[in-house]
């Protein structure tokens, strides 16, 4: 077993029996869980609008290339510049030398998992460049020194007695404030720092390939904030959230809002084509747009597993999973957890060392069914260790096993030998993995196999042959 594997298995045991965690965590996804069905009710037909937003991210993920090509041609036409960055090193690179060119100090981010991706506050802090968090969720977990939790809702994990210590702790606030409190303070603590800040820093929720512009949903206000003051703003977004044309923000806005937080559509939807323009009273100076590959043409040239790129990062497969409900984000150690973590890390970062992903899952299909683009997570979980298998990341000790269960499965007295006791001892005392988290099997003293043939020797029931009456009648 590897470290990463190990790791894992490790904080997942301790979260699955955290009874206050799971609390916490349950109650918070109750209330996105109670939301979501209300939110559906805008579609006349949400299974429909689901096949067209897949149609539509088929559309984009088929012809990649065209579209970012188009793009960048289009929004370049307009002076942003635009950067391809192969792997995460070659982003940093990019960012280090745009801050260096602006003399950066300070640096607000905000709308971006592809940052924690690239693990950008690391390389900036490194090259003395304060970086601040502006969304809410994600600047409690910078204080506190974790990453986010969650894909839409990166504290979820805290309760608001928790957040309130951490405010006194990290920036003085009185004790115990309630959340409108501390959300006020938190607004006046970031307020001063998206004047001062030189560069600002955003994700995006999609890239439009026909007019060349990228789109951002919020709630606080502050992505706009973050694009808005600093002379510089900073896009890095991965290859995958391109969309054919503008068209289709119709339908991908409201079913993000809807799928991630059950809003009909969320407060602020920005939609940027380029630096300030002639006439235009705000906006940066200057405009770069990092479109980051990291792994993601991985996908791409594997036709079974590609359909991973179609993700809009609602975050309602982790919503959906029992598994993530019960062990949280953190256990995980990636950047994207839940469902669509576990399918796509091991491209990201390496099949060898994170294929254990991909068996955190109890296969139920749950992910599935809650994926507003229709991706088959579930068997896209399957596909990971089938290539995992082929790759031969498996143990010794499980190959040999699978090769004594086929045997075994192929022959009929093999099957039959050892019922009841023998069985019971070999699954229960040493095949541990399966009973540590669970109950001892029971196996039954006789295979079906057994019970039928011994059925089939059984006498069979005499039936009385039906007899005429007097009157030519069958009595």
């Amino acid at each position: 077993m590897n470290e990463q594997a190990a790791s894992f298995l490790a904080k997942a045991a301790v979260k699955a029996g955290d009874l206050s965690h799971r609390q916490t965590i349950n109650f918070n996804i109750s209330k996105y869980n109670a939301a979501v069905p209300k939110g559906k009710t805008q579609f006349h037909d949400i299974e429909s609008a689901r096949q067209l937003a897949k149609n539509a991210k088929w559309q984009a993920i088929e012809h990649l290339d065209e579209s970012l090509l188009n793009f960048e041609k289009q929004i370049t036409g307009r002076g942003a510049k635009v950067v391809w960055a192969e792997d995460a090193a070659q982003a940093l690179a990019a960012i280090g030398e745009i801050c260096q060119l602006k003399n950066c100090k300070t640096v607000v981010k905000s709308k971006s998992m592809v940052t924690e991706e690239v693990h950008l506050n690391a390389f900036l802090e490194e090259n003395g460049i304060e970086s601040i968090e502006t969304d809410l969720g994600e600047y409690i977990q910078q204080l506190d020194k974790e990453p986010p939790y969650h894909i839409v809702t990166p504290a979820m994990h805290k309760n608001k007695e928790q957040i309130a210590r951490l405010f006194t702790d990290k920036l003085g606030a009185p004790a115990n404030m309630p959340p409108e409190q501390l959300t006020i303070f938190a607004r006046h603590q970031l307020r001063e720092k998206f004047t001062q800040a030189e560069v600002g820093v955003t994700g995006a929720n999609f890239i439009i390939a026909d007019i060349g512009g990228i789109a951002i949903t919020e709630n606080e206000g502050n992505a706009r904030l973050t694009t808005a003051f600093p002379k510089t703003h900073i896009v890095i977004v991965g290859i995958e959230k391109v969309i054919p044309t503008l068209q289709d923000l119709s339908l991908f806005w409201p079913l993000l809002s809807t799928y991630g937080t059950g809003q009909k559509v969320t407060s602020y939807n920005t939609l940027i084509t380029g630096p300030r323009q002639s006439g235009e009273t705000d906006g940066p100076d200057e405009m770069y747009v990092i479109l980051l590959d990291n792994g993601r043409t991985n996908m791409l040239k594997k036709p079974e597993a590609r359909q991973a790129l179609y993700c809009i990062r609602c975050g309602s497969c982790l919503n959906a999973c029992p598994i993530y409900k019960n062990i949280g984000g953190h256990a995980y150690e990636a950047t994207y957890s839940g469902p669509i973590g576990s399918v796509i890390t091991p491209h990201l970062k390496g099949m060898k060392q994170y294929n254990h992903l991909s068996y955190a899952s109890s296969l139920c299909g749950s992910c599935t069914q809650a994926c507003p683009v229709r991706i088959d997570l579930h068997e896209l979980l399957l596909v990971n260790r089938h290539e995992a298998v082929k790759e031969g990341d498996n143990t010794l000790a499980e190959k040999m096993a699978w090769k004594a269960w086929k045997t075994v499965s192929m022959h009929r007295s093999l099957m039959n030998m050892g019922n009841g006791t023998l069985k019971n001892k070999m699954v229960n005392r040493i095949f541990t993995d399966w009973t540590t988290f669970r109950g001892d099997l029971n196996f039954s003293q006789k295979t079906f196999n057994e019970l039928w043939k011994q059925q089939q020797k059984s006498p069979a029931e005499t039936i009385s042959k039906p007899k005429k009456n007097k009157k030519g009648f069958y009595s």
